[in-house]
């Protein structure tokens, strides 16, 4: 499967993390996130999270996460109000605003969901970044993954760029007739309306069009699949596999056993 460079968010650099195997990647996601909830220790959980901040810089990414994180300020905002005003276990007041109270115990807690959803966000923004979707997939279906759900991936991989494309040939399209795209907030907000609608269905159709033409290559058909790109050896992805299981795995006894 090939796929256009402008229906993926993945972004051409020559760096360590680039060169890294998808798998190894996707392991690093899968144990990073469990880590930091197996052992919820607020330095623990903000070395991990410093250590995937720290990949994105090593794969000149860093920059390119930053509108992801900047969309998640409401649901961190959300979790700083409810967790220091209202958690369970509150019980010293650090500060008062208007009627509500935000207590040592709960911002304390908002600290740690906040490091765990910017690890997060984090860490698959490394393996969406610095990972050709294509090859991902079919590394996944390589190692017996079925190519139905290796379809839907790539389509959820594909579907903000698409969807990104879409909204610029509208809005032009729209403009050209005479509406109002640029100004004030206002302005903006009202051009928002008109443009939603053009772009989920185009986004639908986009998709069925998909669907018709890898049907009619025989996408369903029993016999083995060849692949367009070869597999590739990447070099020390045992030994970084073995790092992260070998962390998973002192993860898990530190915490219920130690």
């Amino acid at each position: 499967m090939v796929i256009a460079k402008s229906l993926t968010l993945y972004v051409e650099r020559n760096s360590l993390i680039h060169k890294m195997d998808p798998l190894t990647k996707l392991l690093y996601i899968l144990v990073t996130i469990a880590i930091t909830y197996i052992l919820p220790v607020q330095d623990f959980v903000i070395t991990v999270t410093a250590i995937t901040i720290s990949l994105l810089i090593i794969g000149k990414v860093f920059r390119k996460i930053f509108p992801i994180i900047i969309l998640s300020l409401l649901l961190i905002i959300s979790i700083i109000i409810v967790q220091g005003a209202f958690h369970q276990n509150n019980e010293t007041v650090l500060f008062s605003i208007g009627i509500l109270s935000f207590y040592k115990e709960g911002l304390t807690y908002a600290l740690l969901l906040t490091l765990r959803v910017i690890n997060m966000l984090c860490a698959f923004g490394l393996l969406i970044l610095t990972t050709k979707a294509d090859e991902l997939v079919e590394r996944l279906i390589k190692i017996g993954m079925s190519p139905k759900i290796g379809y839907v991936i790539l389509s959820v991989l594909q579907l903000i760029p698409q969807m990104r494309a879409a909204v610029g040939k509208i809005t032009d399209a729209q403009r050209s007739r005479g509406m109002e795209t640029e100004g004030n907030l206002l302005v903006r907000t009202k051009a928002i309306i008109p443009l939603i609608g053009p772009v989920v269905l185009n986004t639908l159709n986009d998709t069925r069009e998909r669907a018709i033409a890898l049907e009619m290559r025989g996408f369903n058909r029993k016999q083995k699949k060849t692949f367009l790109n070869e597999t590739k050896f990447y070099r020390y992805q045992g030994i970084v596999q073995f790092v992260l299981i070998t962390a998973l795995i002192g993860t898990i006894i530190w915490r219920f056993f130690i």
